[in-house]
């Protein structure tokens, strides 16, 4: 099992502000699971599967943060958020059973291809997200969410970065939230794929508990800090927060389809 005597201090650290930074970008517009799997993934003799166990111990403490703070001052409508979160722990299961039968690989191309169309689209219309106008009533708004929220639970179990960010995207350009509801709605739906992933990775014993504990302080502190920032400055804040972190999602899956899918079918391989 590996300890934390096979941590230098400086990696340590560095694991530490990554997972505050985390916190922070999740807290916004999600995505900082693009900061804190990478980190963990520098310590010594750790394993992918303990990474993203620990990921998610420190992340459902972050989520948990952030998902009350929003709660408190933004008051989202959780009679959508609720359902869309029990919806979207299912997805995240089937997701998950999905990735021991397909490669996430297959996925990433599309995924790259909808970020950039998002990115554009955002970019072009500076006023989506502004203010709320919802696209749906009554119990196809339910219907329109719940299915959001299967597909991208879904995402969550078999690839997962970003997850967070999506939830945003189609809060904000399906139902449409405001930015700032949006991410609140959005917490709470993520807090609930991150408890799903852990529900089958503490019984695996894949967790590193010393580790994550440590990482969730760090978490916490990020989420409350963001979610804080986020409510007071709204949702052109958010906005902003927002395409930075699209853009760097699709810097991160385009060079993973670039190192599974392009490099070896060009014979650029390592």
């Amino acid at each position: 099992m590996l300890g934390l005597e096979q941590l230098t201090w400086a990696t340590l650290v560095l694991v530490v502000l990554a997972a505050f930074a985390a916190g922070w970008i999740d807290a916004v517009v999600g995505g900082g699971g693009l900061l804190q799997l990478p980190a963990l993934l520098l310590i010594p003799g750790i394993a992918p599967i303990q990474a993203l166990a620990t990921n998610k111990l420190a992340s459902v403490f972050g989520t948990a943060t952030s998902s009350v703070t929003y709660y408190r001052r933004a008051k989202p409508d959780i009679r959508t958020a609720i359902p869309m979160a029990l919806i979207a722990l299912a997805g995240s299961f089937g997701g998950a059973a999905v990735a021991t039968l397909l490669p996430a690989a297959a996925f990433k191309p599309i995924i790259v291809v909808a970020l950039l169309a998002v990115a554009l689209f955002t970019a072009l219309r500076p006023q989506m997200g502004a203010a709320t106008r919802l696209r749906f009533q009554g119990h196809r708004h339910h219907v329109m969410a719940g299915a959001a929220g299967l597909v991208i639970g879904f995402y969550d179990g078999m690839i997962g970065p970003g997850t967070g960010t999506f939830l945003v995207i189609a809060l904000v350009a399906l139902l449409g939230y405001d930015f700032l509801q949006a991410s609140a709605k959005a917490k709470i739906v993520n807090l609930a794929t991150n408890a799903g992933a852990l529900l089958l990775f503490i019984p695996h014993g894949s967790v590193l508990w010393l580790l994550g504990g440590i990482l969730a302080i760090a978490n916490v502190a990020g989420s409350y800090l963001g979610s804080r920032m986020a409510i007071s400055r709204g949702t052109g804040f958010i906005r902003v927060v927002f395409l930075v972190v699209v853009v760097a999602l699709i810097a991160k899956l385009g060079v993973d389809v670039w190192n599974e899918n392009l490099a070896p079918a060009l014979g650029l391989a390592p």
